[in-house]
């Protein structure tokens, strides 16, 4: 059995399940929240963009990009997380614009070349492969397609220099990261990288 400490960062947050799965999404929609509205915003999408989101939790940074895109799929392994986005969403989900599905960064199950944009927010440290995951994303992006990723940087392994590595690593180019602070007195420094699938 794992430390209680493992089992609330799975169980609240890795995986969020239960009361804690709960607890989890409330605290992301408070602190999550700022910063998936700044990476849709910095994303720039477009009417007719198809948009993976990595981890939607519950459903902020998803309800923020349906309302931009042709096509928002949030990709989720916790069954309440999805809930929660489904509560969210309602309505886009109801016109088909934001579809739900069970998968995680490694397993998104989406076709080849299908997303013009992939979007995740503090989820890549929670990855248990992030080579296999990475890989992935480049399957699933368009030629030109874009990624943006953001990250605590205090829980970030590798740091910001480790992922941007990994990145270009995983074939992507224009790679570039920065920080940002999110608003809030409790909000931790966030790295944040923008990197493109080349065109050939």
């Amino acid at each position: 059995m794992g430390s209680i400490g493992e089992r609330v960062r799975t169980k609240g947050f890795g995986q969020p399940e239960g009361l804690l799965g709960r607890f989890g999404g409330w605290l992301m929609v408070r602190g999550n929240g700022p910063t998936e509205k700044q990476l849709v915003q910095l994303a720039q999408l477009q009417p007719k963009d198809h948009v993976l989101v990595i981890g939607p939790g519950p459903g902020v940074g998803l309800l923020a990009a349906g309302k931009r895109a042709a096509i928002v799929v949030g990709v989720d392994p916790s069954e309440t997380m999805l809930t929660a986005s489904r509560q969210r969403c309602a309505d886009l989900i109801e016109t088909g614009k934001v579809q739900l599905i069970q998968g995680d960064a490694e397993h998104t199950h989406q076709p080849d070349q299908s997303a013009n944009v992939v979007l995740s927010v503090n989820n890549v440290e929670l990855w248990p492969d992030r080579k296999a995951a990475l890989t992935e994303i480049h399957r699933v992006l368009k030629p030109n397609g874009r990624l943006y990723i953001s990250a605590h940087q205090k829980w970030l392994p590798g740091g910001q220099a480790g992922l941007a590595t990994d990145v270009e690593r995983a074939g992507f180019d224009h790679v570039e990261t920065w920080t940002w602070e999110p608003p809030g007195r409790r909000a931790s420094t966030a790295v944040m990288l923008s990197a493109r699938r080349p065109p050939h």
